[in-house]
Formats: C-alpha cells, structure tokens, sequence
C-alpha cells in the first residue's frame, strides 16, 4: 500500500503533470455501463421514501484535490494516470458519459487510461476481467478497484489513489470525486481489485488484459 497521498490545488497538478495533460483536459456508481441497472445510494445519497436501505456511514471527500503520487512503486505511467484522474474532479456523473462533457464511472475509467496509451473495454464487468487479480493490500496508485452495487459481481470501478481512497464518477454524489474505499460501504461491496498497467497485449482477439496503443 502506498503512502497516503498530498492534497495540492488543481493548478498545481495541471504545473506538474505539463503542457501533454493541459491538452488533454481541454478535450464507477453501479449505473456505469455495467448492466443497465440503478445502482443503490452510497454515503451523503438521498434515499427514496420507503427504501429501507440501513443508513451507512457519510464519507466526504478531501476539501482540495490529491497531488499525483511520488511513490516509487508506481510506474511513471500510472502516476501520470492518476494525474489525469484527478485533473477530472467535479466533471458531471451522466449516464452512459465517455468523456469530458460527463462520466459513468466505466467510461471514466476507460477515459482516463486512454490518455496515456491503456486501451480498456467499456463496460464495468469487462473491465474486471482486464490485468491480473490482487488483493487488496497489494493495491496501489493506479489499480482499479471494484464494487457490487447493483446486483451479483462487480458493477462499479474506480481507480485507486493510495492511502485508502481512490476516484470514481459515482452517480448518488453527481460529480467525479474521492471516497475512501475502507470506509463501512464501500468495503461491504468490494470485490476485487486488478492491476492493468503490467498486461500489454490482446489473448485470442479478447479482453484480458489491457491493450497498450501505439501512440
């Protein structure tokens, strides 16, 4: 697990991450792409009149961004994607959303890797299929960490920043943000956690493992 990471405005992500992610700028909740369903309310969520769900702890995000990791376990790439990650916070959850305009928090994922080269498919379950399995106190800045939310498997992703938390287009809060993944709900449906950045190339024409571009 790596250190938790610092707090630093937008701007001083934006200075670090240079003029390659400043262009790219300007160009998961279980309601991602998984299955089509409703995904149930997380912390800070309204919930309708009469659903019964037990109320779950209020988790609030950091009051400023987190600055891109300094750990020397993550490759350059991933901090660079972590970069880019939370160079999106406060972009509109939208449904079925693939880029900058709005994310689903598959098409987030998808969206982010994308900008430094890691082709994933679109859809929550196919993602979880995508890099190699680890547990989750092997987990680091730039793995993808999946949640139940929906119904049986994996239905929500969102990418790790370390020290407990990680991003996601969540659709209860509206807006891509930070959670911290140990906090009472999201650890109840945790499924899973994959590594992508390690699998490079396509097995039988399908996705098991991320496709590194050529770009």
């Amino acid at each position: 697990m790596i250190p938790l990471l610092q707090l630093a405005a937008p701007t001083r992500i934006l200075a670090k991450a240079g003029p390659a992610l400043i262009v790219m700028l300007a160009v998961a909740s279980g309601a991602c792409a998984a299955r089509g369903g409703v995904p149930r309310p997380f912390p800070g969520a309204s919930t309708p009149p009469g659903a019964g769900d037990a109320p779950v702890d209020r988790v609030e995000a950091p009051p400023d961004p987190i600055e891109p990791p300094a750990d020397s376990a993550a490759p350059p790439t991933l901090a660079a994607t972590v970069a880019t990650a939370l160079g999106f916070l406060g972009i509109p959850y939208r449904n079925g959303g693939s880029d900058p305009s709005g994310f689903d928090c598959s098409g987030f994922v998808q969206y982010v890797f994308a900008q430094h080269g890691t082709l994933l498919p679109r859809e929550v379950h196919d993602q979880y299929h995508v890099g190699r399995q680890i547990d989750l106190n092997e987990v680091r800045a730039g793995d993808l960490l999946f949640f139940q939310t929906v119904s049986r498997g994996a239905s929500h992703v969102g990418v790790a920043l370390g020290g407990g938390r990680f991003v996601h287009a969540p659709s209860s809060r509206g807006i891509v943000r930070v959670e911290r993944y140990d906090a009472t709900y999201w650890a109840s449906r945790f499924v899973g956690a994959r590594r992508v950045a390690e699998v490079t190339a396509f097995a039988g024409g399908r996705f098991p493992g991320a496709v590194r571009s050529s770009k």
